[in-house]
This record gives structure tokens, C-alpha cells and sequence, in this order.
């Protein structure tokens, strides 16, 4: 696969009958799910999943979310969606890169990007990034070049 950046943490996804909307291709909110997937998965492989979020009272919130829709999926292909991490200031605000393409062809299908900003989670208010989330996820951060 023709990755946009060096090291993706990838997830295999195939496409559901479901997932397909009245013009016969994935719907546009199957796509916002898959990045939601894929993000909190490589979240835990960090060791930050949603219990460990709960425990520190500091979640990673959607400030932000970009979509290119490159081309079509359809039922029943297999796909993969890579994410990234390109930005994190270390204090509020995390930045994660996806490219879902689909193996069969090395297509490109969608380029996104989300901006998160760090929560307290009992008030919703915006909290400084505990140093755990610093060291794990600039582990991964990767330099962020332009694939345009």
C-alpha cells in the first residue's frame, strides 16, 4: 500500500450492506465511524482507552474534522484506514491524519484529519493534557508532509 506517511497504524474494514447508502456507495457517516474507530483503537495501544481516560478525568475531544472524499467505496470490499498522529502541542490540542484506501487497486478513497482538544470529562471544560497523554501519544508522532 501506498501509505501517505511512514509507520500507519492500520484497521482492516469490509464493508457492510449496511453501510450503503441510496446511491449505492458508503454513506458519508460510515466514513466519521471508522475514524472514530480507528482512533480510539491505536488510542489503546497506547494504553490510553476509555477506562484509563475516565481514571485521569481528561478525554480527547473533536474539535475539528476534515474530509476528502476521494472516491467511492462499495459493498462488500476490503478496505484499510490508516491513522496517524501529526500534532500535539503537548497542552491542549492533538491532530491525527487518516487515508483509507483499498488494497485491491492501491486507491486512494478518503484523506481526513481531526483536531482534538483535551477535556476535563466531569465538566467538559477544556484541561491541560496530562503528561501521560504527552509521552504516549508523541511516541508516534509522526512529521506531517503534504500529500496534495
Amino acid at each position: 500500500m501506498q501509505w501517505d506517511l511512514p509507520s500507519p497504524y492500520i484497521l482492516p474494514i469490509e464493508v457492510a450492506a449496511s453501510a450503503i447508502d441510496a446511491y449505492g456507495h458508503v454513506n458519508n457517516i460510515e466514513y466519521l465511524r471508522w475514524i472514530e474507530a480507528i482512533s480510539w483503537q491505536h488510542s489503546a495501544e497506547l494504553g490510553l482507552d476509555l477506562a484509563r481516560y475516565r481514571d485521569l478525568d481528561r478525554g480527547m475531544a473533536v474539535h475539528r474534522h476534515e474530509l476528502d472524499y476521494l472516491a467511492p467505496a462499495l459493498a462488500d470490499e476490503r478496505l484499510e484506514l490508516a491513522t496517524w498522529i501529526v500534532a500535539c502541542d503537548g497542552r491542549l490540542t492533538l491532530t491525527r491524519r487518516f487515508q483509507l484506501c483499498r488494497p485491491a487497486d492501491g486507491r486512494t478513497l478518503l484523506r481526513a484529519r481531526t483536531r482534538f482538544a483535551c477535556i476535563e470529562l466531569s465538566s467538559g471544560r477544556p484541561r491541560r493534557m496530562p503528561a501521560e497523554y504527552v509521552a504516549g501519544y508523541g511516541s508516534v508522532l509522526v512529521e506531517e508532509k503534504d500529500v496534495s
